[in-house]
């Protein structure tokens, strides 16, 4: 489902003037190689996502894939639906990335039978009859002070048994270790090809769009809406993959 190739990420390549970063045309056209360059263990994820998909679907069900992007873990799990009778509804509030997707969604007849696109806010689409949802590396670009309702509003519209899936950045309460995994990270990006320049001008136009939390904040937050048998499953250094139950 994704090009031999995908156009190689250079945005952050050349001095440019201070900005927030956004989900525009330039980085959908790009965005490809940027998470895979970006994220560790970003194909890990993608996989492992579809195969608690196909574990925790349940028949006549919906799955969730809010911020879908290009909709690398809606294919994933749509793989695994095993004639389940159920349907994606994958949503992202941004139209570049919605509209390249529903391309590669009707480019495929067995996709697009399951598969539903919406460009849309996902802290207002509703959530019902769903088994299992998706916010990979979606929940750090929601405002702190909406985050409590979206997830109370996910949890309520989840069948008992469903399955809660986050990915995201995260922080560490030991300053020492939390430093130690960006310089990592950092690390990790330059073996990927970023020049310290492309890291720097990202870092900054993240920095006031992309609010990282602890997994510790994630639990207890989950826990008090109350979601259980929550735990991280995968970790590379700041970035992390988390599983709750409802």
């Amino acid at each position: 489902m994704t090009n031999s190739k995908p156009t190689k990420d250079r945005i952050f390549a050349q001095q440019m003037a201070p900005g927030d970063f956004a989900f525009d045309d330039n980085v959908a056209g790009v965005f490809e190689d940027m998470i895979n360059r970006s994220v560790p263990g970003y194909g890990t994820i993608i996989n492992m996502i579809g195969v608690l998909a196909q574990r925790y679907s349940q028949t006549d069900s919906k799955l969730f894939d809010l911020g879908c992007s290009l909709g690398g873990a809606t294919f994933a799990m749509a793989s695994k639906l095993e004639k389940k009778n159920c349907s994606i509804e994958a949503l992202d509030n941004s139209e570049a990335m919605v509209s390249r997707l529903k391309k590669r969604v009707a480019s495929d007849p067995a996709m697009d039978a399951v598969i539903n696109c919406h460009c849309s806010d996902i802290l207002t689409f509703p959530i019902e009859n769903a088994s299992v949802v998706v916010l990979n590396f979606t929940l750090q670009f929601i405002p702190m002070a909406d985050r409590i309702a979206l997830l109370e509003k996910i949890y309520g519209g989840m069948r008992p048994g469903a399955i809660l899936i986050i990915s995201e950045k995260i922080v560490f309460p030991d300053e020492t270790l939390n430093q130690l995994f960006i310089e990592m990270y950092h690390s990790f990006k330059e073996s990927m090809g970023y020049s310290k320049l492309e890291i720097s001008q990202k870092r900054t136009a993240l920095e006031n769009v992309l609010i990282p939390e602890s997994l510790d904040s994630h639990r207890s937050r989950l826990n008090d809406i109350g979601f259980h048998s929550f735990d991280a499953w995968f970790q590379c250094f700041n970035f992390a993959s988390m599983v709750a139950f409802k």
